[in-house]
């Protein structure tokens, strides 16, 4: 990493910390402090860093928060699986939403497993009438996505069985996530330079000293507690909700993780949805930040 990205990125963000009863959350603001807020929230494996590409092309149009996640980047680590369950994790949400804008809702971007917080989130009552519009990348709602698997199955809905089979074939690398062997693996292979060689031969990111910082090795690891948390449990136990938020589903058709038939659930469980297609794969904030930023800049117009 050299001197001068770290220097650019420090002098982007500001840091405070924000307490969730006893975690620490890592919170990171920049753009313009007169602008309505918008909270960027990561996914696996990442950070706040996700997201400096895209922060920097709305910090003329934002107040801009973001945070590390719990167990990641410079946010506390809680060791029990159990702490890492969506409901714990909504609430993180809810907390640097009440530190950062006490009297008005925010705007929010997510992507990945910060996608599926925000959607525990929106669909929560109590939590929904912070957010003013929900942007999801990649991240579909566990429960929808699994009652809308158990209806295929249930009502032998031929036409659905083949997108529910393209799904589990998509998700099926989170079987490895789960299992023992998952946690040693990323220790041994999860190196930086591999991650960045992987992401640029499947999704044409070029290395930058600005997406990873230097815990990379480390999430990797420690967010597997999410897959083991929240999966199984959601899968067999699907608890399905509405949400009055305004969501736009900015999908990826080129997402090897999540496929369309995933996002497309949540359709009867949304009181206003929308969806915009990109021909991108998954880490499309970091392959193309001016679409990301273009269709948040976009659709928080419409809201």
């Amino acid at each position: 990493m050299t001197e001068q990205t770290l220097e650019g990125t420090q002098d982007f963000w500001s840091r405070r910390t924000v307490h969730n009863g006893d975690v620490a959350l890592a919170v990171f603001e920049a753009g313009n402090p007169d602008r309505r807020t918008l909270v960027l929230v990561h996914g696996w494996p990442d950070t706040h860093l996700l997201w400096t590409g895209v922060a920097r092309l709305l910090a003329d149009d934002f107040r801009l928060v973001a945070y590390d996640t719990r167990g990641q980047g410079e946010s506390d680590e809680p060791e029990d699986d159990a702490a890492y369950e969506l409901t714990q994790l909504a609430q993180d949400f809810r907390t640097v939403v009440d530190s950062v804008s006490p009297e008005a809702p925010v705007h929010v971007l997510a992507h990945d497993w910060g996608s599926v917080e925000v959607w525990e989130a929106v669909t929560t009552p109590e939590h929904a009438a912070r957010v003013a519009s929900f942007t999801s990348i990649s991240g579909p709602d566990l429960d929808h996505l699994a009652q809308w698997g158990r209806e295929r199955l249930t009502h032998l809905d031929l036409g659905g069985v083949p997108r529910l089979l393209e799904q589990a074939a998509a998700s099926a690398y989170t079987a490895f996530f789960v299992s023992p062997l998952a946690p040693p693996a990323f220790r041994l292979l999860g190196s930086r330079s591999l991650w960045e060689q992987l992401l640029q031969r499947v999704e044409g990111v070029e290395p930058s000293p600005e997406h990873h910082g230097p815990t990379l090795q480390h999430d990797m690891v420690s967010g597997l507690r999410r897959y083991r948390a929240n999966l199984l449990a959601r899968g067999r136990r699907p608890d399905p909700r509405r949400t009055s938020v305004p969501v736009l589903q900015l999908i990826p058709t080129r997402d090897v993780a999540v496929r369309s038939a995933a996002v497309r659930a949540s359709e009867p469980w949304t009181d206003r949805l929308e969806r915009q297609e990109v021909p991108y794969g998954h880490w499309v904030p970091l392959s193309h930040p001016d679409v990301v930023a273009d269709a948040v800049r976009g659709f928080t117009a419409r809201v």
